[in-house]
């Protein structure tokens, strides 16, 4: 592949409902999608616009809130998966052994919302199925465990269309993903006054899990990802497509043969 790959467009939609040679050629270009950058923005979704709008309300409302408030739902003691983690607690670039300042977003971070019967794993129980931390606001947990659970039903979607462009069966992944321990994080990216070197709003990382689900705001910019020149390009952003990457793990089940890219968020660019 060459420096000037592009990030392209998935539609989930058109690959479900394809067939024969239509579908042939829809999984030979998942596929090289998935060598190449690892990046798909996912159209044809089919996610409840009302489902969007109503997560995207509470969260707006959280992240306005004042310092205080937030810091109520901080984690218990330090490294507890779920609640509400400030500005420079993180800096992502930490996990590939780059050395920078703390990262310049806040987060809001929650787990499973159930636990399977068949789990009794100590650990697992006290960190992948921790209890949540839910802010008192109205409707907070409602929407959020609907947009948790329409993620849940695309991600699964996703891995279907992976298994297909893998050469397996459309199901093979879901024995591996029926006992979920997905954490739904909404991320914020306040104003910022002054930037230290190599700070960034998010460092670069890449995600270690199989696969990650973004919806990123109306008028927003700074992700970027690395490709395969060692160029840092810019993913495009719309709030009506998602924009799904593959993790370190999936990368490992493919023996290397995905990429789980490095990514970034860079301070906003001025329109």
């Amino acid at each position: 592949m060459n420096s000037n790959s592009k990030i392209k467009y998935f539609n989930l939609n058109e690959f479900e409902l394809s067939d024969g040679d239509k579908k042939k050629e829809l999984i030979i270009n998942l596929d090289n999608v998935c060598k190449d950058t690892g990046f798909l923005l996912i159209t044809g979704h089919n996610i409840d616009r009302k489902i969007i709008d109503n997560i995207w309300s509470v969260v707006d409302l959280f992240f306005e809130q004042p310092i205080e408030f937030k810091l109520k739902i901080s984690p218990p003691y330090k490294g507890y998966p779920y609640g509400y983690l400030a500005k420079g607690l993180e800096a992502l670039a930490y996990s590939k052994g780059e050395k920078t300042p703390p990262d310049l977003k806040e987060s809001f971070n929650a787990g499973p919302l159930l636990i399977p019967d068949s789990i009794s794993d100590k650990e697992a129980l006290e960190f992948c199925y921790a209890p949540s931390l839910w802010p008192e606001i109205l409707n907070f947990q409602k929407y959020w465990s609907e947009y948790y659970n329409s993620m849940q039903k695309l991600s699964t979607r996703v891995m279907r269309s992976f298994a297909l462009a893998l050469n397996l069966d459309e199901t093979y992944f879901d024995q591996y993903i029926d006992k979920n321990i997905s954490a739904l994080r909404a991320l914020n990216y306040p104003p910022v006054q002054k930037i230290l070197p190599k700070q960034q709003m998010a460092g670069a990382h890449t995600d270690y899990g199989s696969l990650t689900i973004l919806l990123p705001k109306d008028n927003t910019s700074g992700l970027q990802i690395k490709n395969l020149a060692g160029e840092w390009i810019d993913v495009p952003s719309d709030p009506n497509i998602f924009v799904c990457n593959i993790g370190d793990l999936m990368a490992q089940w493919t023996n290397n043969r995905w990429v789980s890219t490095l990514h970034r968020v860079v301070p906003n660019k001025k329109k």
